[in-house]
């Protein structure tokens, strides 16, 4: 927690320092007028006494509680302001983080619980700030304050005050020990409610596919079931603490009335009268004093939880993306879309064997370079180790020439537009869309958008519907079939003008004859641009210049189609199950 607080500026500490001023002032104020309700209970024992008499003091208690009531109002505001700014910081800070993080350090958090620690973690610790920063101070200031007003009153009436507090600490501890736990556990199983919810969502056609719903209502009900006894066990022992405190502070006042008849009592006439007033008195100040724990109560009901979501985010800043980008790229390069793999070899982090070992090719610019192979020979994570999603674990890639770690984050992505195997279009329209990362420099040249999507084969269903380029996306284009987000997501790539585009299994969901089209497209206008191409159809790669075959993470033929045909087992298994001898050869 003091690590994130730590993050507020000079202007919020000044805040801080001026919000604790007024909390004094309010502390000052309060204990104030007990002295003046001593002054009207010594009073009304006075025959004389008239109502003036008790007007004036009257009068200055309530300007006192108004005043208060001033500097209670300032330091909410105070507190409010600072808390949403800390926050909004805090919030900005785990986004960056996980922007930078690989796919690998989102999987080892999981996409639901970094969602739960941006907005639910987030919001527990401005909770504690706003309403915290208040009781945590008060409630000290104001506890051992009173105390001091009124230690010298009476032994009895200070000892029986101690006792009230040591009963009323020793049940606060006692259910901080049994809440902390729990607490952190709610955020656990907030995170796996989340990620089952977003699971079946996500699957919903599938769901209902396979008659499943049963199947997914129990898993929900009971990790909701779960969730709910946790926090109803949380509840039930906080629940203890309101009649703890009024069964406490009850028996305090009966203590102090009681002690006081005492001596009163046995006490001469007018030390009656004295006695009686601080009687009064003690046991304003004594109400002041439990006041202050009753207040950090509040504290113990919200801290454990903000404390749990404090070490979830710090959890989040702490972790350092494995890949580390230089600033500023360190070389001048006068090359223009050549790629090279030199023995690249790749593990994940832990795993026992590599995923791809001693890959190596060449692709000059322009070149087209096919990837192909059966499911989880490792195409994939070839492609991905250019964009530098995962970095390689021996050897090295060059682009112009350059060792790709050499380039910094932007000059590397400028470089390359990037399909992935599973196009993702993100909410707004077609225009934000296709404009999305800036692709050009004029964002209102529709003609630019236009051309790409003519290359893409997607201008023709855009103009068809009836707003065109504004037309609606959804979020994850989810109103748009299989082939047409992956035709967007390419126009997409291809209006970037990169130097290098990557194709991860990208015409999958096309027909044959979008597909010959598509890719006719961009061999005629696209001539300069390298192209790497991840595919499952023969018919995708055929035209290729250089076709890599491979199998266990192995390049086991590399060569053209014709080449591989004639002399490379692997390829001409994958071939012969998906064409005939005639379609081959003619290809």
């Amino acid at each position: 927690m003091f690590k994130l607080l730590r993050k507020t500026n000079l202007k919020e500490r000044i805040a801080l320092v001026f919000s604790i001023l007024f909390i004094v002032v309010q502390v000052w104020l309060e204990l104030k007028i007990p002295d003046y309700l001593s002054e009207i209970t010594t009073k009304l024992q006075i025959e004389e006494t008239t109502v003036s008499d008790i007007m004036a003091p009257g009068s200055i208690m309530v300007s006192l509680s108004l005043l208060s009531l001033v500097a209670s109002i300032i330091v909410g505001f105070i507190a409010a302001r600072v808390a949403a700014s800390l926050t909004k910081k805090i919030r900005g800070e785990v986004f960056r983080s996980v922007m930078d993080y690989t796919p690998g350090e989102i999987k080892q958090f999981s996409i639901p619980s970094l969602i739960t620690r941006t907005t639910n973690d987030i919001t527990q610790i401005q909770l504690v700030i706003a309403i915290g920063l208040q009781v945590i101070i008060k409630g000290p200031i104001t506890a051992i304050w009173a105390v001091t007003k009124i230690a010298d009153k009476s032994w009895q009436w200070t000892t029986s005050t101690g006792v009230a507090v040591i009963v009323l600490l020793i049940m606060l501890s006692c259910i901080l020990v049994f809440v902390r736990p729990k607490f952190i556990k709610i955020q656990s199983l907030t995170d796996k409610l989340n990620g089952l919810t977003r699971e079946t969502l996500q699957g919903t056609r599938v769901v209902r596919a396979y008659n499943a719903e049963d199947y997914q209502n129990d898993k929900f009900l009971n990790a909701n079931e779960e969730l709910t006894s946790v926090n109803l066990f949380t509840s039930r022992m906080l629940a203890i603490l309101n009649p703890g405190m009024t069964i406490i502070s009850s028996g305090l006042t009966l203590a102090v009335y009681w002690i006081g008849a005492h001596l009163i009592q046995s006490a001469g006439m007018p030390d009656k009268i004295t006695l009686f007033s601080d009687m009064v008195v003690f046991s304003s100040y004594a109400m002041q004093v439990v006041l202050g724990f009753m207040l950090m109560t509040i504290v113990f009901i919200i801290l454990p939880r903000a404390l749990a979501s404090a070490n979830r985010i710090n959890e989040v800043l702490d972790l350092a993306p494995s890949i580390d980008f230089v600033k500023e790229s360190q070389f001048s390069s006068k090359e223009k879309g050549s790629i090279e793999f030199k023995n690249v070899t790749f593990s994940y982090p832990n795993a026992a064997e590599p995923v791809i070992e001693d890959v190596s090719f060449t692709a000059k610019a322009g070149d087209t370079v096919a990837f192909i192979g059966s499911t989880g020979s490792g195409k994939s994570t070839v492609i991905s180790l250019i964009p530098r999603f995962y970095d390689v674990t021996e050897g090295e890639i060059l682009i112009d020439g350059n060792n790709i770690q050499s380039y910094s984050h932007e000059d590397l992505n400028n470089k390359i537009g990037y399909i992935p195997q599973n196009p993702f279009l993100f909410s707004g329209t077609i225009r934000s869309n296709m404009n999305f990362g800036k692709s050009w420099s004029d964002l209102n040249q529709d003609s630019q958008i236009y051309s790409a999507l003519a290359l893409a084969e997607a201008e023709e269903f855009v103009l068809q519907k009836e707003e065109q380029l504004d037309s609606h996306v959804a979020q994850s284009g989810t109103n748009f079939s299989g082939g047409q987000k992956q035709r967007l997501s390419i126009a997409r790539a291809i209006a970037r003008k990169s130097e290098i585009l990557i194709f991860d299994d990208s015409f999958s969901a096309l027909d044959y004859k979008t597909d010959k089209k598509l890719r006719n497209n961009l061999s005629e206008n696209m001539a300069d641009t390298t192209k790497l191409i991840v595919a499952q159809r023969i018919s995708t790669i055929m035209d290729a210049d250089q076709i890599l075959v491979l199998d266990e993470g192995k390049v086991v033929g590399q060569g053209t189609h014709k080449e591989l045909l004639e002399s490379n087992q692997v390829y001409q298994e994958i071939a012969y199950s998906q064409l005939s001898k005639e379609e081959l050869n003619n290809g």
